[in-house]
């Protein structure tokens, strides 16, 4: 029997940041769905918010509530924010090796921003994060890595998460059980036909928890990411990170003239690019860094300027095509601040978590701050709460009953997205 005293559920860098930050006497299982690296969390471009000094707190704090039209939990922003400096100080320790100007941090502003408090490693943050939080998992004893291995379904009795039904490559399905589970499964982008995100992120742990009654929340709220690179070809989106336009990168309309203020909170600028593609009769509008953007653009952002040159552009001279691809959801499994779900000792954090703190609209780069505060939250909620107890022995998985109770559930899960279910068929 496979027994743990905590199942981790995801390697993006709330999973990996909880499983760091959980007492190292414990027996910890990280399980992802491919391999560790693919995850959203490694994708990540822009870069991670930090409060800068004590004046920047509530501009901080509006800005985040602006772009998420006030419908944020104002105590999960305060926490995030509160937080984020140790956070910093947590990942910096941890090896992540952010860009430097001079003596100090290299900051700078992207959309909906009222001043520069971005981290970056270059245009690669999240691969820089997500690296070094591996390589610290590896030196872990007391943690073990399973990769290519689905969560299927939950272990539930007496009101209480004793674990998960995990599916391996074979096909083969095993009960794994836990006294405490964290879900961290990312978001639900590979339910949409264009999406920045892995295609294998399919909300799988939401629609498990649609499954056992446990509390979801805003789930009609989905961010469509205004600029990723046009290709016309199927396949995940290139993401055209907000820091460009956040540096100073413009777009145009087909008659070469700017049309929209680049910084708009995410969703405005979408609805502005959707209106000139309307007009234009084009399935793209078009980016322009030269002559805009100071420094060397290939030096700043060379993960961005390498694939365009793989598509045939060059972000130093051309005009770039691009358009809007679903990017992140704010709605999920809902939480309290330590990131306690409805069902006792069960967790979620990140993407597949709702705690209200993006509101109706995620402001940029606080996707890796708010996964990284409230993973550690997590992560010490059940150190401070651990109680081991004799697992509740369930029968070996039934298969068919597993498959009939995901379909069931992958149905309930997109008619609250909103999405028709012949449309993800195709």
């Amino acid at each position: 029997m496979q027994n743990y005293d905590v199942l981790i559920i995801g390697t993006g860098v709330a999973g990996l940041f909880a499983a760091l930050n959980l007492n190292s006497a414990k027996q910890i299982l990280v399980v992802t769905k491919g391999t560790l690296e693919d995850n959203d969390s490694f994708l990540a471009q822009g870069g991670i918010c930090v409060q800068r000094d004590e004046t920047d707190f509530e501009p901080f704090m509006e800005d985040t509530l602006r772009a998420g039209h006030y419908e944020n939990n104002e105590a999960a922003v305060s926490a995030m924010i509160g937080s984020s400096q140790e956070i910093i100080a947590d990942l910096i320790g941890w090896g992540v090796a952010f860009d430097k100007k001079g003596d100090g941090f290299s900051y700078t502003k992207e959309g909906a921003h009222s001043r520069a408090r971005i981290l970056h490693c270059k245009d690669m943050t999240g691969k820089e994060i997500n690296s070094k939080l591996i390589a610290r998992i590896k030196e872990r004893k007391n943690i073990t890595i399973l990769e290519n291995s689905t969560l299927v379904d939950l272990l539930v009795a007496d009101d209480r998460c004793h674990g998960a039904v995990l599916r391996d490559q074979s096909g083969a399905l095993s009960n794994v059980y836990a006294q405490n589970t964290l879900l961290a499964t990312g978001g639900i982008g590979g339910l949409f036909s264009k999406s920045t995100n892995f295609a294998h992120l399919t909300g799988d742990a939401i629609a498990v928890a649609l499954k056992h009654g446990i509390r979801v929340k805003d789930m009609n709220y989905v961010q469509i990411h205004p600029t990723s690179l046009y290709t016309g070809l199927p396949g995940r989106a290139f993401l055209m990170s907000e820091s460009l336009r956040g540096e100073g990168a413009i777009l145009v309309g087909k008659d070469g003239n700017r049309f929209a203020d680049e910084l708009l909170p995410r969703d405005l600028l979408t609805k502005e690019i959707y209106a000139q593609m309307e007009k234009d009769r084009l399935p793209y509008v078009r980016m322009l860094l030269k002559g805009h953007v100071e420094g060397s653009i290939a030096e700043r952002f060379p993960g961005i300027h390498g694939q365009c040159l793989r598509e045939g552009y060059d972000l130093t001279e051309d005009h770039i095509p691009v358009v809007p691809a679903q990017h992140y959801f704010m709605g999920g499994i809902e939480v309290d601040l330590q990131s306690k779900t409805s069902l006792a000792n069960l967790y979620a954090a990140g993407e597949t978590s709702c705690n209200g703190v993006h509101g109706q609209n995620r402001l940029a780069s606080n996707s890796l701050l708010e996964s990284l505060v409230f993973s550690k939250r997590a992560a010490q909620a059940i150190n401070a709460k651990f109680q081991r107890a004799l697992p509740y022995l369930f029968p070996e998985p039934d298969a068919q009953a597993i498959a009939d109770g995901l379909k069931e559930a992958t149905k309930n899960l997109l008619e609250l997205i909103g999405i028709e279910e012949e449309s993800h068929a195709k």
